[in-house]
């Protein structure tokens, strides 16, 4: 079992020790009782007084996931590969997306600003469809991107369940468990979680971070208490969830929201929403697990391979693989993302190296396949009403 810190400040009350406890046994009955699909991520959401909004995720993954960018127009025509009675819709707003093997969307921003982030909860669990129409989990971030503008609209869709997500296995022969992060242009935010079969939703700007175990109200209730110690002071390092949380709690709550004097003559045209963009960036990487970096006995907890910042005022992605030697990025106002034009995708897999702008290297291909419910064959090795949280 992974020990969680204890620090010595947190003995010298009655009210301490009461939250120790409670931070304790929230964090032990989030831990995995048995082996996990081994996957792990961080994401944050910034904003500042100017208006300026960004939020920035960690994919972490036991393997290469063979991502590749792609742009997708207005007006494709979708349904949520679930059979007969799976949800049909075109897609209202063009969006840049990171697929996961190619057979989903991972992450993506739409040309409203709104993101959408996958991340790994190994509690989730999405019940049965009990007659509701099924959605492949494959789809469920794409589902967002294509049809809201915002936060709030999404929100007032989803809490009426129109849909149940199914999650097939992934290629590799691992379990899509996964809870999904939305934010938009004027920094509102939402998570949606499944738990016990039930969808929960938090809903509201102070929703700014998410990791994955345990379920998003421990990750709370862990964060309080770590409060109380103060970050300057101390801070769980491992590189389990929690300890993550808390570690970016801190950090991006530390950012200043303004020009800096110390720095801002070294960022390119003085620009403050580019020094920002560059301090969440720092926040995203500092909670980073570095390439090849593995814990016995715990196989969720796994290497970042790549990471993503969107600057959604100016709808503009930035992409981070690990593996290669610079920051790349894809401004949406350069793509076409008009109704008939071509799908286009930025090739990432086998090692690609791009740098600064990349729009026009995006080339006409047909889209991938997304993975339908009932699951696609794993290639070899070598009903209830949702609660709203505001």
């Amino acid at each position: 079992m992974q020990r969680f810190a204890l620090p010595p400040i947190a003995f010298r009350s009655g009210h301490r020790c009461r939250a120790l406890l409670l931070a304790l046994g929230l964090a032990l009955a989030g831990l995995p009782s048995s082996p996990r699909p081994a996957a792990a991520c961080t994401r944050v959401l910034y904003t500042s007084p100017d208006g300026t909004v960004i939020t920035g995720r960690s994919m972490d993954w036991s393997e290469d996931m063979r991502s590749n960018l792609w742009a997708f127009p207005r007006g494709i025509a979708r349904d949520g590969g679930g059979g007969a009675r799976t949800p049909r819709w075109r897609s209202r707003f063009g969006s840049v997306v990171v697929s996961g093997y190619d057979i989903g969307s991972a992450e993506g921003m739409n040309e409203k600003g709104l993101v959408a982030n996958l991340l790994y909860l190994a509690e989730s669990d999405y019940g049965q469809p009990d007659g509701k129409p099924v959605l492949s989990i494959s789809l469920w971030a794409q589902y967002v991107l294509d049809q809201f503008a915002t936060v709030s609209e999404a929100v007032a869709h989803l809490r009426k369940e129109p849909f149940r997500v199914v999650a097939p296995t992934l290629p590799n022969g691992k379990g899509a468990q996964l809870h999904l992060a939305i934010s938009d242009a004027t920094g509102d935010s939402a998570i949606f979680e499944y738990i016990g079969g039930r969808l929960v939703i938090h809903h509201g700007r102070q929703y700014a971070v998410m990791t994955n175990s345990p379920s998003f109200d421990q990750q709370l209730a862990l964060n309080t208490y770590w409060q109380t110690v103060g970050g300057s002071s101390f801070l769980p390092g491992t590189i389990r969830a929690a300890d993550r949380f808390v570690r970016a709690s801190f950090l991006l709550a530390a950012l200043p929201r303004q020009a800096d004097p110390a720095f801002i003559s070294a960022v390119p045209g003085q620009s403050f929403p580019f020094q920002a963009l560059a301090g969440v960036l720092g926040v995203v990487r500092s909670v980073s697990v570095p390439l090849g970096i593995t814990t016995p006995g715990a196989p969720n907890l796994s290497s970042t391979i790549w990471r993503v910042v969107n600057d959604q005022k100016r709808r503009v992605l930035y992409f981070d693989a690990v593996t290669s030697p610079s920051l790349f990025w894809v401004s949406l106002d350069q793509l076409n993302l008009a109704a008939g034009a071509p799908v286009r995708r930025l090739a990432l897999t086998g090692g690609r190296i791009y740098g600064g702008e990349t729009a026009a290297k995006f080339e006409p291909s047909p889209s991938f396949a997304f993975a339908p419910a009932s699951g696609l064959p794993t290639r070899p090795k070598p009903g209830l009403v949702p609660t709203e949280r505001r």
